[in-house]
């Protein structure tokens, strides 16, 4: 078992702490919320009193942050984490934040005798209880290997992208993807209820056709069509629209840097960024509310 360091117990790191904890890791455990870090910590966690303080001595440090800045903060700033972390370590980010970021502290903590990937994650808050996130990463494969000691707890699926920055690029890759789906499905879905067809009729239709997708089959946007969804739950819990229209705003700044044509993310991105506004707080598949009539 091995010593780790876990910072930023949000929605989504709180249960990912608490799995490695229950996996028999010795954890400790920083965050600027104590309400958080006592949840994490009536599991069976280690509390420091500072980001400083819970690297102390660990094998791993894994962030989950809000943004580039934070995480450029953490570790490069002053009195960063560099300064404290072990020669050696392995630090595993999985906050979704933009490449450039990602490359700039890995070079920072590299220059520091200390490893770094980038791991972003697929899955949502459920996925976090459960252990079954997907990790996209960047990084060595050295670096990808060694990670597995923690990743496997956390995760099912284990994908290594490249070299560092290219989990950050597949995050933004996939969600981009997921937005459009769910943006279509919402529309369709509205199309027909416009129409007079029952949505869990026409869901079934389309799910057994060539419109099948993820956000119709696992995810059903429509209120009442599948139970133990967003959708059915006033559109609680999940994935926040404040999140979706965030990694969005990523993608089209990868987009501008490599001069791509995204003409259906961008048009996600708008969509998203006026949902946001009476909206940030429900789950991204709240924007088929965007297109109903009622």
């Amino acid at each position: 078992m091995a010593n780790v360091a876990f910072i930023g117990l949000g929605n989504m790191g709180g249960p990912m702490a608490v799995n490695l904890v229950k996996a028999g890791h010795s954890v400790s455990v920083f965050d600027l919320s104590e309400q958080a870090i006592q949840v994490v910590v009536s599991e069976g966690a280690n509390k420091a009193n500072s980001a400083q303080e819970s690297v102390k001595d660990a094998d791993f440090i894994v962030s989950m942050l809000p943004a580039g800045k934070h995480v450029k903060a953490l570790y490069l700033g002053q009195d960063g984490l560099s300064e404290y972390i072990k020669t050696g370590a392995l630090v595993i980010d999985s906050s979704t934040i933009d490449a450039s970021s990602a490359k700039e502290v890995a070079q920072g903590l590299s220059e520091k005798g200390i490893d770094f990937i980038d791991a972003p994650v697929s899955g949502g808050v459920a996925g976090a209880a459960a252990g079954t996130l997907s990790f996209m990463v960047g990084g060595s494969s050295d670096s990808f290997e060694r990670a597995k000691t923690v990743l496997n707890v956390m995760g099912k699926n284990l994908f290594h992208a490249g070299e560092h920055g290219a989990g950050q690029i597949a995050k933004v890759c996939n969600n981009m993807l997921l937005s459009v789906l769910m943006v279509g499905t919402s529309e369709a879905l509205n199309l027909g209820i416009a129409h007079g067809l029952d949505p869990a009729v026409l869901s079934e239709i389309m799910s057994k056709s060539s419109g099948s997708n993820w956000t119709l089959d696992v995810y059903n946007p429509c209120p009442d069509v599948m139970e133990n969804v967003p959708s059915s739950n006033d559109y609680q819990g999940g994935f926040m629209v404040d999140l979706m229209a965030k990694d969005l705003g990523l993608a089209m700044e990868a987009a501008l840097e490599s001069h791509s044509s995204t003409p259906m993310g961008a048009l996600a991105r708008s969509l998203y960024a006026v949902h946001a506004k009476d909206n940030g707080n429900k789950d991204f598949s709240s924007i088929f509310t965007l297109f109903n009539k009622d």
